[in-house]
């Protein structure tokens, strides 16, 4: 190794030792940047002046360092983004307490005589037929709901049992058949609950607290009412 080059080397193992062993953690793209421009300027200082630094290498050096930049800059704004998307989220969500909302399930109340759900419905059917049971398990009541378009839908419950007797108020649960022509829909039960509580979880989601029903992520509710 010639005189240039064992002083360039340790110029440049100077500079990297510079900047290493900090006990402050990773480094920002400031310090990052700062200890390139010097390592760059020590390259060139200590550079072989028979054999210099090619332009294209200086100029990918460059890029690289801006690319560096850039990437911490896009998270920056990335994490600013998120934080403003959950404060938006928790107002949102607080709103809903006290408030009755359709989530999935296949619960239904019974209170005074009347009841009310919902089904979710993949596509249009013809035939939608709802069939609701006691907590033994025994049918209750059938009816149908006719032909429905894709989406959600409400459907109510006067308490009429099949003999046409007067159910007693009460937990029931519910569940739904549709088809298209000789084809079945997909149908989802959907229930109704009222937010009593918002809980934000580890993940920084929040959950809706239904009471009997359990909780519910923000993101499950289809209707609010």
């Amino acid at each position: 190794m010639n005189a240039v080059d064992s002083t360039k080397s340790s110029s440049i193992l100077a500079t990297l030792n510079s900047g290493s062993g900090s006990a402050s953690g990773p480094s920002t793209s400031e310090e990052i940047q700062n200890r390139f421009l010097t390592l760059l300027v020590a390259q060139l200082e200590n550079q072989d002046p028979l054999n210099p630094m090619e332009n294209a290498e200086l100029t990918n050096q460059l890029a690289q360092m801006s690319t560096v930049q850039g990437i911490e800059q896009l998270n920056a704004t990335l994490d600013s983004l998120v934080t403003g998307l959950a404060d938006t989220q928790a107002v949102q969500a607080a709103a809903l307490i006290g408030k009755t909302v359709l989530v999935p399930g296949a619960n239904i109340n019974l209170a005074n005589g009347e009841a009310f759900a919902g089904v979710n419905l993949a596509s249009a059917a013809d035939n939608v037929t709802v069939r609701i049971h006691d907590a033994s398990g025994n049918l209750v009541q059938t009816q149908s709901l006719g032909a429905v378009e894709a989406g959600s839908l409400l459907f109510a419950w006067d308490g009429q049992t099949n003999s046409g007797e007067a159910a007693p108020d009460g937990a029931y649960t519910f569940k739904v058949t549709a088809s298209s022509g000789a084809s079945t829909v997909a149908a989802e039960t959907m229930q109704l609950g009222m937010v009593s509580a918002l809980t934000r979880t580890s993940g920084g989601n929040f959950v809706l607290d239904l009471g009997t029903l359990g909780q519910y992520d923000f993101a499950k509710v289809q209707q609010v009412f």
